[in-house]
């Protein structure tokens, strides 16, 4: 607690205070384009065919239904929490967020394929199932979020040595864990950090003075 309020002394300005409320919003307009294009994405895949795919044709299905859904929940609330205790890195990192939603939820009406015919998707067995239905929807493959968001936080914890290797390596578990349980197709997963990558920089671009904090100017 001490280190929380030592964090957010003297640190939130008028500019400052205004721009976090700019994030808020942006990241409540993010969910909910997430879930009406979710939703839209999910009625198409019903009707889509399923695509061959070099990597889920030759790997074994694997049920890892308790680190998909319960892992993802872990890392969400784990980001939002080194974000909120850490003043430094949230004004940047709640924008790159929220643009990385919206992004992510335009790439996912665009091409529709349906399940791949053998995977473990997941049930109403696991904990926190029905917080993780609330925004994740089956269809909405590409590109893959499970990848994509631990490389997000990554970049935006780039100069700190412990939370981006952590990030790192919860991108390439995410990444193995949904190939293995076959509930991604190999593209949705090799492409996102590519494409988070260029997330990152278009905040960079458009929020230049939540990124000169970010970087300790």
């Amino acid at each position: 607690m001490v280190s929380f309020l030592v964090e957010h002394k003297g640190f939130w300005s008028p500019a400052r205070k205004r721009s976090v409320y700019l994030g808020i919003l942006l990241i409540l307009l993010s969910i909910m384009i997430q879930i009406t294009l979710g939703h839209y994405s999910e009625r198409r895949a019903v009707l889509a065919p399923y695509a061959n795919d070099l990597f889920l044709d030759n790997l074994p299905v694997v049920n890892l239904d308790f680190m998909i859904v319960g892992g993802a929940i872990v890392l969400w609330v784990l980001s939002i929490w080194l974000l909120v205790t850490r003043p430094r890195y949230l004004l940047f990192g709640i924008k790159a967020i929220a643009l990385y939603i919206i992004c992510r939820s335009f790439f996912i009406t665009l091409t529709h394929l349906g399940p791949y015919p053998r995977g473990f998707l997941p049930g109403p067995n696991n904990i926190g199932y029905g917080f993780y239905q609330l925004f994740t929807f089956q269809g909405n493959y590409f590109f893959s979020g499970h990848t994509g968001f631990p490389f997000l936080m990554a970049m935006v914890f780039w100069d700190n040595k412990f939370w981006r290797r952590f990030f790192l390596a919860a991108a390439v578990v995410f990444g193995a864990a949904v190939l293995l349980a076959h509930v991604h197709y190999s593209i949705d997963v090799f492409a996102a950090p590519f494409i988070v990558y260029g997330v990152y920089v278009i905040t960079q671009k458009v929020f230049p003075e939540d990124f000169a904090v970010l970087e300790g100017a």
